[in-house]
């Protein structure tokens, strides 16, 4: 993963945006459409520390993007009203499937920590539930951004 060289002023630690990305509910995926054209939408994710894991319905157009082109941009933000109160982070690279399409809960030992994170995350850590329309998706960024415009306040 490259390391972010532009903007460091309002970089976030490596500490601070992991448990940025733990803590938020919502990512941005954008894809590239059959023209090269993005095709953006919002998707629940789980962080592990290194990949970001999403599950995507399998008969959706970010998963039929993915299978022509793997390259993806996400962005996790928390924006407030003031500009001083924007931070977020946006991870790039090549997405890969893991597991089986449509996800029916064959044992897969890579997806065992992810799945119990989103569960935790998103069922209020009951078991994570199978429906036969998902998939999961792995994203390790190739390179990473991050910001928080509350640093240029506080290095005053």
């Amino acid at each position: 993963m490259t390391e972010q060289r532009r903007a460091r002023a309002i970089a976030m630690t490596a500490t601070e945006r992991d448990a940025f990305l733990r803590g938020q509910p919502i990512c941005r995926v954008a894809t590239l459409g059959p023209g090269g054209h993005p095709h953006t939408s919002p998707l629940w994710f789980a962080w592990d520390g290194t990949a970001l894991w999403l599950n995507s319905l399998v008969r959706s157009q970010r998963w039929t993007d993915i299978t022509r082109d793997p390259r993806i941009s996400a962005i996790v933000d928390d924006g407030g009203t003031d500009f001083l109160q924007l931070r977020g982070v946006e991870l790039r690279g090549r997405v890969e499937v893991v597991g089986e399409t449509p996800r029916t809960g064959t044992p897969v030992e890579e997806l065992t920590e992810p799945e119990r994170l989103f569960a935790d995350k998103y069922m209020g850590g009951q078991p994570f539930r199978y429906d036969g329309r998902h998939g999961w998706l792995r994203l390790t960024p190739d390179h990473v951004v991050s910001w928080d415009f509350a640093r240029l306040q506080r290095r005053r």
